[in-house]
């Protein structure tokens, strides 16, 4: 990746205006300048990916919808298990991350793959359920994600599988079994990542370990590019939804 192609992005990050009248509108100015280089430079600062979507093992002919999935630059970490798949869905609303995941599919030959244009809080597959369903740093940028979770677990099938990485912080008096983050921390990301219309929850963590069996829960802290002595907080849930 070029120093050029890290200053567009950071420019988009750090300077240029967010505009829009409604959510898809603002994600699609946010992403449309940086669609190209966006891959690269968020493989340096979203970490925890790959770990978490390796972790999911799908059941045979899965139903797998990645809500927020842009690029479709997540299957890639699981690409040797995307054909026994019976389908897997890139659900997004900035059209031109998707447009990049389009090109993405053609030139993998991913016939079981399909891009939709959709609202994470509301939408349902063609299926009527999931397998499996993730979100990689897209819930800090789903304003209702709550709804978001609530809308995954609705869609799951009993013992289906959600998996989230993100962004976050720690609430000021977290459960004794889970990370507390200083007062600089939790002051800190939340405006600095504000301005990108991205919002780390101190909420996250206690709302997905409410609705869904825990399997796996690891709090780090990944470096930030070119922000040399600071570290972001991030977190890995992978649970499973409860049989009825």
């Amino acid at each position: 990746m070029s120093l050029a192609s890290d200053l567009k992005v950071l420019y988009h990050l750090a300077v240029k205006p967010v505009k829009g009248d409604n959510h898809a509108e603002r994600l699609d100015s946010f992403y449309s300048g940086q669609a190209g280089a966006y891959d690269d430079f968020r493989k340096r600062l979203l970490k925890g990916r790959e770990e978490m979507y390796r972790s999911i093992e799908p059941p045979q002919d899965a139903v797998w919808v990645d809500m927020g999935g842009g690029t479709g630059s997540n299957l890639e970490f699981i690409s040797d298990r995307v054909g026994q798949l019976k389908q897997a869905y890139v659900v997004d609303l900035a059209s031109s991350l998707l447009k990049v995941c389009d090109d993405r599919i053609q030139q993998r030959g991913w016939n079981n793959v399909k891009t939709v244009e959709a609202d994470a809080t509301t939408w349902t597959p063609d299926e009527g359920y999931a397998d499996v369903v993730t979100f990689s740093y897209s819930l800090t940028m789903i304003p209702d994600w709550f709804a978001a979770i609530d809308n995954a677990l609705r869609i799951l099938k009993p013992g289906g599988t959600i998996g989230v990485v993100d962004f976050y912080v720690s609430r000021k008096f977290p459960d004794e079994s889970l990370k507390r983050h200083p007062w600089f921390t939790r002051s800190f990301w939340p405006v600095w990542f504000a301005s990108d219309n991205v919002f780390p929850s101190r909420d996250h963590v206690p709302y997905l370990q409410r609705h869904f069996e825990t399997t796996k829960l690891e709090e780090n802290r990944a470096k930030v590019p070119y922000l040399l002595w600071f570290k972001t907080p991030y977190y890995i849930f992978t649970g499973t939804k409860r049989e009825a």
